[in-house]
């Protein structure tokens, strides 16, 4: 029996590390291939790690809670009579010695309400009075620093995070409303350094990268939206489901927009300009530490209704760390739509190697001029994210004329 090193997958382009939340067999386990033997956090998601082998789950390298490089090895599958020394030489570390506890067989202290990644590092108030009753308020670490700092009572703090879950922004929006009774609070610290968490030191590395180096362009276009509108609402009045949000209908238009002019869906590779036949779209979703762009593989092969499931699925999965590995690489193409922001307007950064992204505003009534007379019409702005590198300005326009006539003739998206 092959002996088979367990290392630390390298998950998406910007990964460098990773932590081990949880090993689901211990030393001495049998393991079959393809089997799920640990959980790994990413920077944007809790993987889920399968053995590529059969056999004895021989040696864990890397305990529970802590973090390792990609690449490095973290566990070893094996025959139980196998010869490990040469495989875990390179790779031991001090306080894993061959036949230790593994940190799976251990009890484990209850976890706390939400992860600490984000916590800062400064010393936790006393706990007085109702501290009990307030630890069982469901409300991010961030959450409870912005609270603590600005003297907000998170028992009067409405959650609408998942599961009725405080976040970050419902600090933000109640501090926000003046209240003759509460107390602001004006003195204290004069400011506070939050750590960055994992994904929000991806999103930072990654895009300074992209900015200083694609060299990028952009192109606005202003779509008439009555009729688009009207689709979604007489397709939600029918039974089907899911409902169709704008997104999924952006989709599906940018998915066909993009088999007609291949130049778009495209990607830069140094040498050479990568074109691609298949359409992977990102799609961004706002997570509390950031942003993530899980992805919709063969989106031009899918109808309006199974892009509406499979993109409600995606977010769903990534607000919960739940994404698996192939959802978090392989976009051709990127939409980011913060229409649902009331933004009406924006510019994106381009996600490499990809060739554009797309920024999507909102949907507005406005007075537009119609056949000589002023009407009130529907009408979403876009921008387009070009890289320089990988086409010209001619033909993102061509892209967007595509994109426009499809969103104006929505029938087209049921076809």
């Amino acid at each position: 029996m092959a002996i088979t090193k367990v290392v630390m997958p390298k998950l998406s382009e910007a990964m460098e590390t990773g932590k081990v939340l949880k090993w689901l067999k211990r030393e001495g386990d049998k393991v079959e291939g393809g089997e799920i033997i640990a959980e790994i956090e990413t920077d944007k998601a809790d993987i889920e790690l399968e053995a590529f082998g059969s056999g004895v789950l021989r040696k864990i390298l890397v305990p529970a809670g802590e973090r390792a490089p990609v690449g490095e090895l973290i566990a070893v599958v094996a025959a139980p009579d196998d010869d490990l020394s040469q495989v875990t030489s390179a790779g031991e570390r001090p306080e894993a010695a061959i036949g230790a506890k593994s940190p799976a067989a251990s009890p484990k202290p209850p976890e706390a309400p939400a992860p600490s990644r984000t916590q800062p590092t400064v010393a936790p108030a006393p706990q007085v009075g109702a501290a009990p009753a307030r630890e069982r308020l469901k409300a991010s670490p961030l959450a409870r620093k912005i609270a603590q700092a600005s003297g907000v009572d998170l028992g009067v703090v409405q959650g609408t995070g998942p599961g009725g879950r405080i976040i970050r922004r419902d600090i933000e929006r109640y501090a926000a409303v003046p209240t003759a009774p509460r107390d602001r609070r004006v003195g204290g610290p004069e400011f506070e350094d939050l750590p960055l968490s994992s994904l929000r030191a991806a999103i930072a590395k990654q895009m300074a990268q992209a900015k200083a180096v694609a060299p990028h362009f952009y192109l606005t276009s202003e779509i008439a939206m009555d009729r688009a509108s009207a689709l979604r609402e007489e397709l939600n009045e029918l039974a089907e489901r899911p409902k169709i949000s704008f997104t999924d209908l952006i989709v599906r238009a940018a998915a066909l927009a993009l088999a007609i002019h291949p130049e778009v869906n495209a990607s830069f590779q140094g040498d050479a300009i990568r074109v691609h036949h298949r359409v992977h779209i990102g799609i961004a979703v706002a997570l509390e530490e950031g942003l993530i762009t899980p992805v919709l593989r063969d989106a031009a092969a899918k109808s309006l209704h199974e892009i509406a499931r499979e993109t409600r699925d995606l977010a769903e999965r990534a607000r919960n760390r739940k994404l698996r590995s192939q959802e978090l690489s392989g976009a051709t193409f990127t939409i980011s739509n913060l229409g649902m922001y009331e933004i009406d307007e924006f510019i994106a950064i381009i996600n490499p190697p990809e060739g554009a992204i797309l920024a999507v505003g909102s949907v507005v009534e406005k007075p537009v001029a119609v056949n000589g007379r002023i009407e009130v019409g529907r009408r979403m702005r876009v921008t387009l994210s070009c890289d320089h590198r990988v086409m010209d300005g001619a033909m993102g326009a061509r892209f967007l004329q595509d994109l426009r006539r499809l969103l104006e003739a929505p029938s087209r998206l049921l076809m």
